[in-house]
């Protein structure tokens, strides 16, 4: 990340617990506009907790937010959303009784009018061609990839600067995760800062351009992505290598 410039996303000191239990301990990162952000580490170290607080679904007990120099701590989640962060949640949380276009317009909630939720349900199409041809299908009767195509759609109607994705391989054949993530290139090569949470951690290396190792809710090594790739610690904790 250039330094020189003031990231897009600023974590500091961050503190979440669910009752009395801690999640985070104190966490630090930076996101810069344009870029992708992996988080990794193993299950339950604190990475989709670090998403949650970031799109206002957890309070922090302690630290600050800082977005696009705001600060943003603990506010609701739908005043996060309108400031420019989506957050498209492990396991996708899509209404399956539902159509695939009643998804896309619920996700559209914050336009101001019928033709501009009409206008982006039409841009998801186009980006989406699959969920054109099951526009009128119940959302709970598509295939594991189509659904998490469809949510990745969904919180790309808000039109968000930073999207926030959460375990998006999660239960997908090895051939649907790598079209997931050629979307997720797709997005940000269009202007979309992203940050990903990804249990397979090949796969969040290899799209993300940095990434923060994250263990029992602190971060222990961050470093370009392809150099993480590399490190003999992280191969041996996170591929088995």
């Amino acid at each position: 990340m250039n330094h020189t410039t003031t990231p897009l996303l600023q974590i500091r000191g961050l503190h979440v617990a669910y009752g009395k239990a801690a999640a985070l301990h104190g966490i630090n990162l930076d996101v810069a506009k344009g870029e992708i952000v992996a988080l990794i580490g193993a299950n339950g170290a604190g990475k989709s907790t670090t998403l949650r607080a970031i799109s206002g679904l957890l309070k922090p007990t302690a630290g600050s937010i800082i977005w696009d120099g705001k600060p943003v701590t603990g506010w609701s989640a739908d005043r996060i959303v309108g400031q420019g962060i989506a957050h498209c949640p492990e396991e996708r949380h899509i209404w399956p009784a539902m159509t695939v276009r009643e998804n896309l317009m619920l996700g559209g909630f914050l336009c101001r009018s019928n033709s501009e939720v009409e206008a982006r349900v039409d841009k998801a199409f186009h980006r989406f061609p699959r969920l054109r041809e099951r526009q009128k299908q119940l959302a709970g009767t598509l295939s594991g990839g189509e659904q998490q195509m469809l949510a990745i759609a969904r919180a790309l109607m808000s039109e968000p600067r930073l999207l926030l994705l959460d375990e998006p391989s999660l239960g997908l054949s090895p051939k649907m995760a790598d079209d997931v993530f050629d979307v997720v290139r797709e997005i940000n090569a269009h202007g979309v800062t992203v940050m990903v949470v990804e249990q397979n951690i090949y796969n969040a290396l290899s799209v993300a351009s940095r990434a923060y190792v994250v263990e029992t809710g602190r971060i222990t090594a961050s470093d370009e992505a392809a150099n993480l790739l590399k490190d003999p610690d992280v191969l041996n904790a996170y591929l088995g290598a």
